[in-house]
């Protein structure tokens, strides 16, 4: 899953080194992001949905407050909690990751790979050009409305040809259609928040209050607070080291790349999550990986460049927003 982070100003030219070093730690960002459907699978057979829920919510935001702390953004993280338009991006994480983490179990880590990078690249431009003046020029573009239709198409081909689609039924499809609209939304509301704070406070305060709320909701998950104590050594390790890894350090090599490569190239990077996620199913949980599910992937992620590529990068609000009341 990709995140919000205020954009620096193009960079100076750059080497053949440095444009290898930002592509790597945008990869790296890609592989963290896909473990979490390998962590998620891993911690299933004996561990309650409720604390996989919670736990990696918990270290991940625990890791973002000490940055927060030690690098002097202490205080912006502490005046989040002041803003109310910190609680719906609150919200919407949680609901991401409760519909990321139902899809997973449903239908699999590919199609939710999937479900996240048609959030993240499909309905994050559409609701972008609805809310904001700023992005609807890049609508004019062939080329990304090339890459809607195609990121859709194959996310489509790829989810129907996986046939784990047909057991879905009533509330779970909630989750399917839940998870790329709270990707989407959360995304686009953090980014504008970045704007005004530290990343580093809005996706840390939004990940300490996801945790909470991930505790709150806990008796209508399948575990319940039970679920939360009942953990031995492995599972528990095994839930550090998710929260850590997706949504600690994965962020932070994205942020990396960007602060060194600008805001277009990281993005593109991450159309490498579902590829590594079902490198993950097949090679490592040994799930199996229907035709069309293949043929699926790669249209998307063409698609998903495209739509990229055909946003052009902006250096101020005003470029990425348009004029103040727009």
């Amino acid at each position: 899953m990709t995140a919000a982070v205020r954009t620096p100003p193009a960079p100076e030219g750059g080497t053949s080194r440095r444009r290898a070093g930002s592509v790597a730690l945008a990869v790296g960002a890609a592989l963290g992001w896909a473990s979490y459907y390998l962590f998620v699978l891993w911690d299933s057979p004996g561990t309650a949905p409720s604390a996989i829920l919670f736990y990696p919510f918990a270290f991940g935001g625990l890791a973002f407050g000490v940055l927060a702390a030690a690098t002097g953004v202490g205080g912006a993280f502490l005046r989040q909690w002041l803003n109310p338009a910190a609680y719906l991006r609150t919200a919407l994480m949680l609901a991401m990751q409760l519909s990321v983490l139902a899809s997973t179990y449903l239908a699999g880590p590919v199609v939710a790979a999937l479900l996240s990078l048609i959030g993240d690249v499909v309905v994050t431009p559409i609701l972008a050009a609805a809310l904001f003046a700023g992005p609807r020029a890049a609508f004019r573009r062939p080329a990304l409305l090339v890459g809607l239709i195609l990121s859709l198409s194959g996310g489509t081909l790829a989810i129907v040809g996986g046939h784990r689609i047909a057991a879905v039924h009533g509330w779970g499809w909630v989750a399917i259609f839940g998870a790329p609209l709270a990707v989407g939304l959360y995304f686009l509301l953090a980014a504008r928040a970045s704007d005004e704070a530290p990343n580093t406070a809005v996706v840390g305060q939004s990940m300490v209050g996801a945790a909470l709320g991930a505790g709150a909701v806990a008796p209508w998950v399948p575990g319940g607070w039970a679920g939360l104590a009942r953990l031995s050594a492995v599972p528990t390790s095994l839930l550090a080291v998710n929260g850590l890894v997706s949504f600690f350090a994965a962020p932070l090599l994205y942020f990396a790349s960007i602060r060194r490569e600008g805001i277009v190239l990281p993005p593109m990077l991450m159309t490498a999550i579902p590829i590594f996620t079902l490198a993950f199913s097949v090679g490592v949980l040994h799930q199996p990986a229907p035709g069309l599910a293949l043929l699926g992937i790669p249209i998307a992620v063409v698609g998903a460049v495209l739509t990229l590529r055909a946003i052009a990068p902006a250096s101020t609000p005003e470029e990425r927003w348009g004029p103040a009341g727009a």
